[in-house]
């Protein structure tokens, strides 16, 4: 059997599903939700000649991007075994854990009790405490945080306490420090992440920041990320990685400030890793296009990705695997709300190495991508996940 990979690259391209999952209506969802379908339809077709190469238009139907008979990647579409679509259970999934409680979800507003807690322990009183957009309460609510320094509290369809306020009336690091203790006092409710949302701006020109960081739930032991740090395999994050594992198992983090930046530091990053793990993920697939129903901007954002594609496999080389995948889907054409939807994702297994590719189909669970990671690093299987290692080494 050919030698394994002696680095490899997970860009996680955040919500970028490719259809319906068959129980997407138990998560609210119709099941003509398709991030990249539906994405590359509004816009009139998708030009992503790498990602085509790849095969990417073999995993759904995708204006612009046919599917080949002859990828040059290997490409599976995969389902999610956990219950939940939402950011930390997709990542989890990824590298081995299954979801099996769904995080809590408070609609439409967090408990009184809860809200005494966090301003008994911050020291503030609080705006809002409500399920909202994040760009509709800074316009409904940023001038009175402005006149009274309370920060604006609000949450999701996710299960989200999210705190925003301007960095010129509470500064970041400020911010930071009363969202580690909202999520201190919340691990025992069970909110998945606690998400600081500077922002900068006027009324009616609101600006929010990379300056956000999340808190999240620490994920339980054994996962692959732990794996390989107790074999003495580095794992660096780039974006917000290393916030979505609550630091578990990824020592090295690079912050980024969007897709171009996540780019730019992960191909850096490559050029000096000389085995090991990078993990990745562009956040404004999410955060700007998918939640803001914006199918341009979520086409317009892969493209530069398919753009960084050759550099990226040249950075990777023959010893490298780079692996293209998502977390959860975010269909930005689906009005019936601004939140995730229950789709496949992608995953895209590509290298200098092979001499073609194939199309793998599909398989049950998001952990199929660590599984296959944990045997090509010789580390300890995962409880879950298909292992496709044996089906593409040799290529």
């Amino acid at each position: 059997m050919a030698r394994s990979f002696d680095k490899v690259c997970i860009l996680v391209l955040d919500g970028a599903g490719v259809g319906a999952l068959p129980d997407c209506a138990a998560f609210g969802d119709p099941p003509t939700v398709n991030t990249l379908g539906n994405c590359a339809r509004a816009v009139g077709g998708l030009h992503v000649p790498h990602l085509q190469s790849l095969g990417l238009g073999n995993l759904t139907v995708l204006a612009g991007v046919p599917a080949t008979a002859q990828p040059s990647a290997f490409v599976l579409k995969m389902a999610e075994l956990s219950r939940g679509k939402d950011t930390p259970t997709g990542h989890w999934e990824m590298v081995g854990v299954q979801t099996t409680e769904p995080f809590a979800v408070y609609n439409p507003c967090f408990p009184d009790d809860i809200i005494a807690e966090f301003t008994a322990r911050t020291g503030y009183e609080v705006l809002g405490n409500v399920v909202a957009s994040g760009t509709t309460i800074l316009d409904e609510l940023g001038p009175e945080h402005i006149r009274t320094g309370k920060p604006i509290v609000y949450t999701s369809a996710d299960s989200v306490f999210q705190v925003a306020a301007h960095e010129a009336v509470i500064p970041v690091v400020e911010l930071h420090r009363i969202c580690l203790i909202a999520r201190e006092l919340l691990d025992k409710y069970r909110v998945g992440r606690v998400i600081a949302r500077p922002f900068i701006g006027t009324p009616g020109h609101w600006q929010r920041t990379y300056n956000r960081k999340d808190f999240a739930m620490p994920p339980p032991p054994g996962t692959l990320l732990d794996k390989l740090g107790a074999a003495g395999i580095p794992v660096v994050g780039v974006g917000k990685i290393q916030d979505i594992f609550a630091q578990c198992g990824v020592p090295e983090s690079i912050h980024s400030e969007g897709n171009t930046d996540g780019l730019r530091l992960t191909l850096e990053r490559l050029h000096t890793l000389d085995r090991g793990l990078i993990f990745s993920n562009l956040v404004d697939f999410d955060a700007l296009y998918g939640h803001r129903r914006n199918a341009r901007g979520f086409a317009n954002a892969l493209e530069e990705v398919d753009a960084a594609i050759p550099a990226l496999l040249d950075a990777l080389g023959d010893d490298g695997l780079l692996c293209l995948t998502a977390d959860h889907g975010n269909d930005p054409t689906y009005l019936g709300s601004t939140d995730h939807t229950r789709e496949y994702v992608p995953l895209l297994l590509a290298s200098r190495r092979f001499r073609h590719g194939g199309d793998l189909g599909q398989t049950a669970s998001f952990a199929t991508l660590g599984q296959t990671l944990a045997h090509n690093f010789a580390v300890p299987a995962l409880p879950i996940g298909d292992d496709l290692l044996r089906q593409i080494i040799g290529q």
